[in-house]
């Protein structure tokens, strides 16, 4: 690999194999999110070193949270500010996170202080609008500094001024992670915070995730409504989360891609830690891959996906909205499908880290394959065609690399653009891929 492209290697024959990923940074950013918010000291076990993980430690430790971290041991130590934040003013960076992103920009919000939150460029162009909004319809003061409903923002934070018991609403149609960041935060409050989801889009896979370890860090929030006009929850105020350890799930999402590669190759992947109890959305993708025949087996190592023994499967008509950060990993089986598949529910993933459903068709395309919008707008159609090698745009986007190395197992001549974009949350996985399929 060259410090701008990977050249892939075709596979003809792979032997069962055995994978260790990185934390989930889905996990590790709510994670640190919680510890920073408890009362006392937390240890995080197997925790995400990425760019997004240290953008959101960085952020904590710029506003006083005292953050240690041992990248040898995976291990993140938090010493929580009980829901005071030690710093009333400050510049914090998200950089290109946008879980960073949106938490922090709840969390100032409800902190006496007054803060800048900036981010990259990338991060500028991702919508906020949505979190902004509710925000602002409780009367916090949120300004843009550059383009409305971005990023850079000014907060003038504090719950002295909002009414008694908050009741806000957020769409969630460009991103679930408005929800996730008021549920975490709305203890900082001191009667709680009620909130609905609002919007056409009912996927809530990490909203539940967030449900989840809330409990785990000891606050509970309380499902209150879930009918035609939204789902609200009850988040109780002036309390603080609670844990001591936390161990934190290896990252299905960088899993699936070696799971996808032992579909296309006829191989057995099992990847350590990983099993069908997992809290994580992307558990689904392993579940479409039996659809495609594939045999899925939860061993005490970890799950094992083995691939048709044929070496053919079908495509699919496949609603992701709920696990769509695998959208290019399920386009590119799509490839070498027996038949053609409809991706459905992905119209958010056009707001991402770059327009993914765009990009998806557009190096489909260039490989030589046939993609297109489908009628509604919301999804991707795939027939599959010969393929032939082609220099592959990433986009700056970690998931359209990890995704389109997969099809260099299988067709010669393939090239992967500025494969360290990676570093945004799966930074050795070439170096994984090499290892393994080389």
């Amino acid at each position: 690999m060259s410090s701008d492209c990977y050249i892939v290697s075709p596979v003809k024959t792979c032997s069962p194999l055995t994978v260790t990923v990185p934390g989930s940074k889905s996990i590790t950013n709510r994670a640190l999110l919680l510890a920073a918010l408890s009362d006392g000291e937390c240890s995080l076990k197997n925790a995400l070193f990425s760019s997004d993980s240290r953008a959101l430690i960085a952020a904590l430790q710029d506003l006083g949270i005292r953050c240690s971290a041992d990248e040898a041991t995976k291990e993140i130590t938090i010493t929580g500010c009980g829901g005071t934040l030690p710093k009333r003013e400050a510049t914090v960076y998200a950089a290109s996170a946008g879980t960073a992103a949106r938490f922090l920009t709840a969390l100032l919000a409800f902190c006496d202080g007054t803060y800048i939150l900036d981010a990259s460029e990338q991060m500028k162009k991702r919508p906020m609008a949505p979190l902004i909004d509710a925000l602002r319809s409780i009367g916090i003061s949120v300004t843009a500094l550059e383009q409305e409903g971005h990023l850079p923002l000014r907060i003038e934070g504090g719950g002295q001024n909002l009414p008694t018991t908050p009741e806000l609403s957020v769409s969630i149609d460009k991103s679930s992670q408005f929800l996730s960041a008021l549920m975490m935060t709305g203890v900082l409050l001191t009667e709680g915070l009620t909130v609905t989801a609002t919007g056409s889009r009912t996927a809530m896979s990490y909203v539940h995730i967030t449900e989840r370890m809330m409990k785990e860090f000891g606050i509970t929030p309380v499902l209150s409504s879930k009918n035609g006009t939204g789902t609200t929850y009850r988040i109780p105020g002036g309390v603080s989360y609670k844990r001591r350890t936390y161990d934190i799930e290896p990252d299905l999402s960088g899993a699936c891609y070696f799971y996808a590669a032992a579909a296309l190759l006829g191989t057995a992947v099992t990847v350590s830690g990983v099993h069908k109890d997992s809290m994580q959305g992307d558990l689904r993708f392993i579940l479409a891959l039996e659809q495609l025949g594939c045999t899925v087996t939860d061993t005490p190592e970890g799950i094992c996906v083995t691939g048709p023994a044929n070496g053919h499967y079908p495509g699919l008509d496949i609603t992701m909205s709920d696990f769509s950060d695998q959208t290019m990993t399920m386009a590119v089986l799509a490839l070498f499908a027996d038949s053609p598949t409809h991706i459905r529910g992905i119209g958010h993933i056009r707001a991402q880290e770059c327009d993914r459903m765009t990009a998806t068709i557009t190096e489909i395309t260039r490989l030589g394959g046939n993609a297109k919008v489908d009628e509604d707008g919301t999804g991707i159609i795939i027939t599959p065609t010969p393929l032939h090698g082609a220099r592959i745009e990433t986009y700056d986007d970690h998931r359209m690399a990890m995704s389109f190395s997969l099809v260099g197992l299988k067709v010669d001549g393939v090239v992967i653009d500025n494969p360290s974009c990676c570093k945004k949350t799966f930074e050795n996985y070439f170096e994984l891929f090499s290892h393994y399929f080389s």
